[in-house]
């Protein structure tokens, strides 16, 4: 069937929801970007505030599951066509579907609290602008947790770094892939020894001067 834009058709919501916003949590692996991000959630919930974490490990199980995962219950045809790998041109697709749930659990009223790498600057401002296209600039909220390299390689909780030296993972962002940090982010966290609960609570705070928390 040729391609016809014409047939899709956006259907406006007749329900006025208070909206959510997209808080983008970067950094690289290791850097405490989902321990962060779950925390501010837990203290959203105990605010009343509802919001939820979109987890970069958790989403790559399901919707930007890799070919392997794919394979057990797709074609190959169908597994090396939708699925994703961690090449750049795939990290782009990645980040681009997030963005859009994002967007849609924004709509929905929720805060949605995004921890993926993310690591090209490119990526990261396309995601914004999927998020203020149906909202406001001000709906995407970008975090660094500005963790230094060799303090996540010491981490290193899934052992991922020790396979990267090794040349057992390719891709590696950090490695043998590059991280490009935000040049203005809304919120820089310096990661490391700061206790968790501060730096969650730097986002919360945030969250409120902004008016975030109002429902």
């Amino acid at each position: 069937m040729p391609e016809n834009p014409t047939i899709v058709s956006w259907h406006p919501s007749k329900i006025a929801r208070p909206r959510g916003c997209v808080v983008w949590f970067t950094g690289l692996s290791g850097s405490g970007k989902s321990t962060i991000a779950n925390r501010v959630d837990e203290m959203l919930h105990d605010k009343r505030v509802p919001s939820f974490v979109l987890d970069g490990d958790n989403i790559r199980h399901g919707l930007n599951a890799s070919p392997e995962i794919l394979r057990k219950h797709h074609s190959a045809e169908f597994a090396e066509r939708f699925g994703l790998t961690f090449q750049a041109l795939d990290r782009e697709e990645n980040i681009r579907r997030i963005a859009c749930v994002g967007e849609l659990f924004a709509a929905a009223g929720l805060i949605a609290l995004t921890a993926f790498v993310s690591p090209y600057r490119r990526d990261r401002d396309l995601a914004r602008q999927v998020v203020a296209a149906s909202g406001k600039v001000g709906d995407f909220i970008e975090v660094f947790v500005d963790t230094p390299l060799d303090i996540c390689e010491q981490r290193d909780p899934k052992g991922l770094y020790k396979k990267a030296r090794a040349g057992e993972i390719r891709n590696f962002t950090g490695i043998d892939d590059p991280y490009e940090p935000p040049v203005h982010p809304e919120l820089r966290l310096l990661g490391g020894d700061r206790p968790i609960d501060e730096l969650a609570r730097q986002v919360v705070d945030y969250l409120e001067q902004q008016g975030k928390l109002r429902r």
